[in-house]
């Protein structure tokens, strides 16, 4: 039974896209635009839910398919981890929708703003990448961007983090914020784990 692929690019796509943009003004404007975007979150949040669950169901579609299929275009062991790791940052990208509401958080912070857009950018470096592993060729800019994307968001999250202490903010913010950039330093490392699969499997058929 020939195996189709299009399934594991679809919940690569489900992170949707944005654009990051530049200089201080425009930075201002962006935000602006995210915290009137957050002030409707209880409907974006349902939208989470319903991409993750159809992450789950894709994710059960290949398992089954795995199941059945006894040529795979790589080794199976590869496919589950893949998908494991795209199944992971939907889960955790819905986790972070859910936490900010029954944290009861007004407005993301810009530190919280910069690491959406990174996960973001992962995802479409993800996505992209996906699309140039039917043959294995060209995949390589894409992980390496991830990679370098991950290390800002490192950089970010120690920054946001040093932030919280500096201008004796309340308690209970300062644990919330905490939790926060923590789930969404989790995805963007879990992003990295999906691209050092993709990696893996190129260099397996190289």
């Amino acid at each position: 039974m020939p195996y189709n692929r299009s399934s594991v690019l679809q919940q690569a796509r489900t992170h949707g896209l944005a654009q990051v943009e530049d200089g201080q003004v425009q930075r201002q404007q962006h935000d602006a635009h995210h915290a009137a975007e957050y002030d409707d979150r209880e409907r974006l949040a349902s939208q989470l839910r319903d991409a993750e669950h159809e992450g789950d169901r894709i994710s059960h579609e290949i398992g089954h398919k795995l199941e059945s299929t006894f040529v795979t275009p790589f080794d199976r062991e590869d496919i589950h981890a893949l998908i494991s790791r795209l199944d992971d940052i939907l889960d955790l990208i819905e986790e972070v929708a859910d936490t900010c509401i029954l944290y009861n958080i007004d407005a993301p912070t810009p530190p919280a703003i910069q690491q959406a857009e990174i996960i973001v950018r992962q995802s479409e470096q993800l996505a992209q990448g996906l699309m140039k592993l039917r043959h294995f060729k060209g995949v390589e800019p894409f992980w390496i961007e991830i990679h370098r994307l991950e290390n800002e968001g490192d950089r970010v999250a120690r920054l946001a983090v040093a932030e919280l202490f500096k201008h004796g903010q309340e308690t209970m913010d300062v644990i919330k914020w905490k939790d926060v950039y923590a789930l969404l330093e989790d995805c963007i490392d879990t992003a990295e784990d999906a691209a050092n699969v993709i990696e893996r499997i190129v260099v397996k058929h190289a």
